[in-house]
C-alpha cells in the first residue's frame, strides 16, 4: 500500500455528520424489517414486570444484531450504530447502557420466548425463498462448543471437560445453508449431551414447522450417543448417524469383523484406511433396544510416528439407521466436521465473547448472535450465486463495511456509496431480492 502523499501529514478530523459507517447494513436491516423481527420480539418476548428497561425489546434486539453484523462482539460495540449519520438511517438505536440493562432483565422464560421468535423468523425466511429447498432431503449437524470466559464473575461459567472456563452451549446447524437452526446456553460444566434429547426434538420440530418436507438426517459425535438423543430422532422420523466410543461391546463387535470384510478407501495416506460394517444391538435389555448398523473406519498409524510402534490400527466407529452403501455413509459421516464452520462464524462475530455477568443475559446474547448469523446467511443467499457459500466475515468486509454519504432529497434519503465499489453488483442483487419479499401476514 503506497501513496505519493505524506500520509502521516494528512490532516484528520472527525466532524462529518453525513457519513454513514457500515452503510451496507441497509440490506440486512431491510431484511429484518421484511421478516417483521422487531414486531415479533415486542409481541412475544416479555421480560419480568420488575425488570428495568423491559419496554421496546424489538428495537434493543435489533441494535445488538446490527452491531454484531458490523463485527461487534460486546455491548459497547453498539455505539457503532450511533456514529455520523447512522442514526438517521438506523433510527431508534439504543445506547450500550440501555442494552446492558435490558439484557440483565432476562430470565429463562424470556430467553425461551426469544427462542420461539427465532423459530418463527426461520419459517418466514424459508417461506421467502432464503432457506433450503424445502422438498429436498436435509442433513442437520449437532454439536457443542466452549465459549471461553475469564475470571469468576460470570454466572454459570465453569471448567468443563476441556479444562477451559466458560459456557458450553448446544448448537444445531443445517448443512445445506449454514444456518443455525437451534441453540441453547448451558453452564460450562454441563456434559456434552446434557439436554440433547429435548434439544434435538425441538430442532426437528422447528425444521418441519418451517416447511421442510424431505427426509431428515442428524449427525453427531460420540458425546451425543444416548437413548434420549436416538429416541428423539426416531420420534420425529429422522435418521441418525452418531459416533460411538470404543467401549468394550463395541470393541468386541469390531474384533468379530472378518478381515475379508475390510474395504480400502481413498485416504491422504496410501493404503491408510479401510472401512467395514457389522450390526450392533444398542441399549440392549431396555425398551429402546434396537439393532443398528455399526460402520467402522480403521486407520493405520502414520509411518515413523510413536503410534506406529505398538498400534496396528486406530478405529473410528459410528452407529446409524440410514439406508445406503457402507462407503457412502462413512464418507458422509466424516463430513459432520463442517459443523465447525458454523461455530467458527458465530465466534468470529457476536459469540466471540459472552459479555454479561448474568447467565440469562448471556443466554439472550447467544440467541441474538444466532439471529445475526442467520440474517447474514439469508442476506448472502439474497445476493445469489456463490455469495450463498460465503462466510459472515466476507459479508462484513465486502458489503456491510461499505461507507456511504447520506443525502436528503425531496423528503427522501439517499445513500451514496463509493464509486467503483468492487462488490456493488452483489449488494444490488441482495437489495433487489429483499425488496421483493412481501411483508409478513
Amino acid at each position: 500500500m503506497r501513496s505519493s502523499h505524506n500520509l502521516a501529514g494528512v490532516q484528520t478530523t472527525f466532524d462529518d455528520d453525513n457519513v454513514v459507517p457500515n452503510a451496507g447494513l441497509q440490506a440486512p436491516a431491510a431484511l429484518a424489517q421484511k421478516l417483521g423481527i422487531a414486531g415479533l420480539i415486542d409481541k412475544r418476548v416479555k421480560l419480568p414486570a420488575s425488570a428495568a428497561g423491559r419496554a421496546n425489546s424489538g428495537i434493543k434486539a435489533l441494535t445488538v444484531v446490527g452491531a454484531m453484523l458490523a463485527g461487534g462482539d460486546c455491548i459497547d460495540d453498539t455505539e457503532v450504530l450511533r456514529a455520523g449519520a447512522a442514526p438517521e438511517v438506523f433510527t431508534h438505536t439504543r445506547a450500550p447502557s440501555t442494552i446492558g440493562t435490558w439484557l440483565r432483565g432476562f430470565n429463562w422464560a424470556a430467553v425461551r420466548m426469544f427462542d420461539a421468535v427465532l423459530r418463527i423468523v426461520l419459517a418466514r425466511a424459508w417461506a421467502a425463498g432464503l432457506g433450503p429447498d424445502l422438498d429436498a432431503d436435509q442433513v442437520i449437524d449437532v454439536d457443542s462448543t466452549i465459549c471461553r470466559t475469564y475470571g469468576t464473575a460470570k454466572q454459570g461459567a465453569k471448567f468443563g471437560y476441556t479444562k477451559v472456563r466458560g459456557y458450553h452451549p448446544l448448537l444445531a446447524t443445517l448443512v445445506s445453508t449454514g444456518e443455525v437452526l437451534h441453540a441453547r446456553m448451558r453452564g460450562g460444566n454441563a456434559g456434552s449431551a446434557k439436554g440433547a434429547g429435548s434439544f434435538i426434538r425441538e430442532t426437528l420440530r422447528r425444521v418441519r414447522d418451517a416447511g421442510a418436507t424431505g427426509a431428515l438426517t442428524v449427525r453427531a459425535d460420540s458425546a451425543f450417543y444416548s437413548r434420549a438423543f436416538i429416541t428423539g430422532c426416531a420420534a420425529h422420523g429422522a435418521r441418525f448417524s452418531v459416533t460411538v466410543k470404543l467401549v468394550k461391546p463395541i470393541k468386541e463387535a469390531i474384533a468379530a469383523i472378518p478381515e475379508s470384510a475390510w474395504v480400502p478407501i481413498d485416504y491422504w495416506m496410501h493404503d491408510g484406511a479401510d472401512v467395514a460394517e457389522t450390526t450392533y444391538t444398542a441399549f440392549k435389555g431396555t425398551r429402546d433396544e434396537r439393532e443398528l448398523r455399526l460402520i467402522v473406519r480403521r486407520v493405520r498409524p502414520t509411518p515413523g510416528s510413536q503410534l506406529a510402534l505398538d498400534v496396528v490400527f486406530d478405529y473410528h466407529p459410528f452407529l446409524t439407521d440410514r439406508d445406503g452403501d457402507t462407503l457412502s455413509l462413512e464418507a458422509d459421516h466424516r463430513r459432520h466436521a463442517v459443523v465447525e464452520l458454523g461455530i467458527r462464524d458465530l465466534k468470529a462475530g457476536g459469540l466471540a465473547h459472552v459479555p454479561s455477568g448474568k447467565f440469562f443475559a448471556n443466554a439472550a446474547w447467544l440467541a441474538l448472535a444466532v439471529l445475526a448469523h442467520n440474517i447474514a446467511r439469508w442476506t448472502l443467499r439474497a445476493a445469489g450465486g456463490r455469495w450463498a457459500e460465503a462466510t459472515s466475515e466476507t459479508l462484513r468486509r465486502k458489503l456491510v463495511a461499505t461507507p456511504a454519504r447520506l443525502v436528503h432529497t425531496a423528503r427522501t434519503i439517499k445513500l451514496r456509496f463509493p464509486r467503483n465499489w468492487p462488490w456493488r453488483d452483489a449488494y444490488d442483487a441482495a437489495l433487489t431480492t429483499i425488496r421483493a419479499i412481501p411483508a409478513p401476514t
